[in-house]
């Protein structure tokens, strides 16, 4: 491992960054004290900083000392409502809030690079343009960022991801899609209720809700390409009032993640049919509200080879592939607009056992000395 000779004297900065925005998490959109403390940051290593955009997020630009491409470097700065269990010194001070994704050290590592970054102008061709940015947890903050000009006349976008899947030490990064498109559904059943003791005559919204279960799980084995990642999850049920009482009513709350535009069109489709079969089959009303969420993110090819040069520099032969998921993420946002390339950054910590510490856990934690290798990364990609 060679840690970028910028980056290794701000190792204690950085760690200790990091561990002061976990003490003070906040949620999406509440970011006031974070994006202060970033803005603040910038402005003394002489960055041009621009406050509020896309709400409570922040924008850097550092202009080189020779033309060339605007390259954009991105961390999210949200964290969670989850009620942390750690113990450590720098535990979240704020009741049902913690960062348990890593979003601290996202915007700790970014600043790290930002002040690399501001001692290195010659090395800079064009300019470099740190995008910190806010609710990256399920309210898209990439958007309200680009809508805010973040984005303007960048060529190439960089983030990455903090990953408790992969060991410390390494870097995942493959070309093509790497995150899932996640959208969200609710069916509504209206049946006709009664006695539990005289079912005719009802229409029970119980029984219409297990078929609707099972069937939507057709739509994965049965319709989609099982070489193409899909997934149909019902996550929540509500209905019913009592153990003798024929539920009138039942709502199902779930998720749908796909990789491709067919998949998430397709299930998108099957839904409605099958739907629409059940209402007939069992004469029940039932309604489908179905919300697009995160575009599935797709790495560009080049960009993605960008990352892997830069990675090579600092961890050698620990560039991998990266342990995937099918969860979302609004980097997928400046993707669809400019070409770039979101990669995952081993922090599993050493002292415990793999995967006992993954993201959105009340106990989540990385390895801080991991963070060096993603400054480093973002340092080389600025100056590549």
């Amino acid at each position: 491992m060679k840690i970028h000779p910028k980056i290794k004297p701000l190792r204690d900065t950085i760690i200790n960054t990091r561990r002061d925005f976990h003490k003070h998490p906040e949620l999406s959109f509440q970011e006031f004290r974070t994006s202060k403390i970033v803005a603040n940051k910038l402005e003394s290593f002489g960055i041009k900083t621009k406050r509020n955009v896309g709400k409570t997020g922040v924008v850097g630009i550092l202009k080189g000392q020779s033309n060339g491409p605007i390259i954009a470097l991105r961390a999210d700065m949200d964290a969670l409502p989850i009620q942390e269990t750690n113990n450590f010194s720098y535990k979240s001070i704020n009741e049902g809030i913690m960062h348990a994704c890593g979003h601290d050290a996202h915007t700790a590592m970014l600043l790290g690079a930002a002040e690399a970054l501001s001692k290195m102008k010659k090395q800079i061709k064009g300019e470099v343009r740190f995008i910190f940015q806010p609710a990256e947890e399920g309210f898209g903050g990439a958007r309200y960022m680009i809508k805010d000009g973040a984005l303007e006349n960048v060529d190439e976008i960089y983030g990455m991801h903090v990953w408790n899947y992969q060991k410390s030490g390494t870097v995942g990064v493959q070309s093509g899609p790497v995150m899932a498109a996640a959208d969200i559904f609710t069916i509504e059943i209206t049946g006709i209720g009664g006695h539990g003791a005289a079912p005719q005559g009802t229409v029970d919204s119980i029984v219409v809700a297990s078929y609707l279960i099972q069937s939507l799980q057709t739509i994965v084995s049965r319709n989609t390409n099982p070489l193409e990642s899909t997934v149909v999850t019902v996550g929540q049920i509500n209905g019913g009032y009592n153990f003798n009482i024929i539920a009138d009513k039942v709502t199902l709350k779930g998720t749908t993640r796909s990789y491709t535009k067919n998949n998430q069109l397709l299930i998108k489709k099957r839904m409605k049919d099958i739907i629409n079969g059940a209402e007939k089959m069992y004469n029940a009303k039932i309604k489908l509200k179905y919300k697009d969420g995160y575009p599935s993110l797709i790495n560009d090819n080049t960009a993605t080879a960008n990352v892997q040069n830069a990675a090579k520099k600092i961890v050698a032969n620990n560039v991998i592939k990266p342990y995937l998921t099918m969860g979302g993420e609004d980097f997928s946002y400046y993707t669809n607009k400019v070409p770039g390339c979101f990669f995952f950054l081993g922090t599993s910590p050493k002292e415990r056992p793999p995967m006992s510490t993954p993201q959105h856990c009340s106990h989540f934690d990385i390895d801080e000395e991991s963070m060096l290798i993603g400054s480093s990364i973002f340092v080389e990609l600025a100056c590549k």
